[in-house]
């Protein structure tokens, strides 16, 4: 099916879990066949992707690799569904969130929260990768967690940087992303 998009049309494909029953989408633009595919594996944010939080940079990684996938003319956003608050859910990430107003920081909530400080898992994104034939691609992230799985799983590509925009509601969360978790960023202002 097509769906017409700000940023053009793409292509849509619904994938299940059937153990767990959680399904997710994916976007692609394949007007372009000689272009190496541009991936995005982004996990559901719906209080950046669909209010446009600025608690996070989730909404501004997810349009920016829906333009520069259209751009590219070949590509795939993997929308993975039951990631919401790093794989908490939005009740626990609302409960994160008011941690975070307190002082803590964006894994120290989710651990006082009983959680992992990253509960999100992977395996369905390395399956529907399979499923669509795509093992050479331009990899749009800085997530080390997601680099090292796929780097695991055989798949080659190349890493793409991205900028994130910082304000006063998301600074202490972007910093702590780079200096706790590792993740390569740009942040811009």
């Amino acid at each position: 099916m097509n769906l017409p998009t700000p940023f053009g049309v793409f292509t849509t494909q619904a994938f299940k879990n059937t153990l767990s029953g959680i399904e997710h989408l994916v976007l692609s633009v394949t007007s372009n066949q000689l272009a190496t595919p541009i991936v995005r594996i982004h996990s559901e944010c719906m209080t950046g992707d669909i209010f446009g939080s600025e608690r996070c940079d989730c909404g501004q990684q997810l349009h920016t690799a829906l333009k520069e996938i259209q751009s590219n003319g070949r590509g795939y956003l993997i929308y993975m569904r039951g990631h919401e608050g790093r794989g908490i859910g939005i009740g626990n990430k609302l409960s994160a969130y008011s941690l975070q107003d307190k002082g803590y920081d964006t894994y120290e909530a989710n651990v006082l929260l009983g959680f992992e400080p990253d509960s999100r898992r992977y395996a369905d994104a390395v399956c529907i990768l399979r499923k669509l034939n795509v093992d050479h691609f331009s990899f749009f992230t800085g997530n080390p967690e997601k680099i090292d799985i796929l780097k695991k799983e055989g798949f080659s590509f190349k890493v793409l940087s991205y900028p994130s925009r910082e304000n006063n509601y998301n600074s202490q969360y972007l910093h702590t992303k780079i200096m706790q978790g590792g993740h390569q960023l740009t942040l811009t202002k």
